[in-house]
């Protein structure tokens, strides 16, 4: 199974985690590791390229930081001029049909300041709906999140555990998907 890792973190080089991540990721050959912020630093995205790589991998996975409960700017801009209508939804639209999606984050808050009783009030899943509306609304599988909580807490023996844990989470041919 081929993997794309769409990350989108707009400082990685200074990035503790994602930049860990990443550099695991990048040992596995199954692994495509796509870098936006680094691809397009003008943030004029190529499309047909974007659209290539997709189509190139069985799953993809979006890796980013989690920013005032959402993600980093440039993904939103991605699905706006990416997901075309004619190519990711409308008629012949279903260039993505049945692919597997989903997110990867980072948070600063604790599992539990991420609970409906936690100070965020909400949980991962429900600040990433807006995400999983839209690969549902594109036909594609939506994968369960991976989440890494309180990343400024992390010990280096627990940051290798999450690498080791998140490599064989997306890679998992079994990964069980939500409805």
């Amino acid at each position: 199974m081929s993997v794309l890792v769409i990350v989108v973190h707009p400082n990685l080089a200074e990035s503790k985690i994602n930049k860990a991540l990443v550099e695991e990721l990048g040992k596995h050959e199954q692994i495509t590791v796509h870098s936006l912020y680094e691809a397009y630093p003008d943030e004029v995205i190529d499309v047909a390229r974007e659209q290539q790589l997709l189509l190139a991998h069985d799953r993809i996975i979006f890796q980013f930081p989690l920013y005032w409960y959402s993600s980093p700017p440039l993904l939103k801009k991605w699905f706006d001029v990416v997901l075309q209508f004619g190519w990711a939804f409308g008629p012949d639209g279903d260039h993505l049909k049945d692919k597997e999606i989903g997110v990867a984050t980072s948070t600063h808050a604790t599992a539990e300041e991420y609970l409906s009783t936690g100070t965020n009030r909400f949980t991962i899943e429900e600040l990433l709906r807006p995400i999983e509306a839209t690969i549902h609304f594109i036909s594609a599988t939506y994968l369960p999140p991976y989440a890494l909580h309180d990343v400024d807490n992390l010990r280096e023996e627990q940051l290798e555990q999450s690498k080791a844990e998140y490599v064989k989470r997306i890679t998992s041919k079994n990964l069980s998907h939500t409805g």
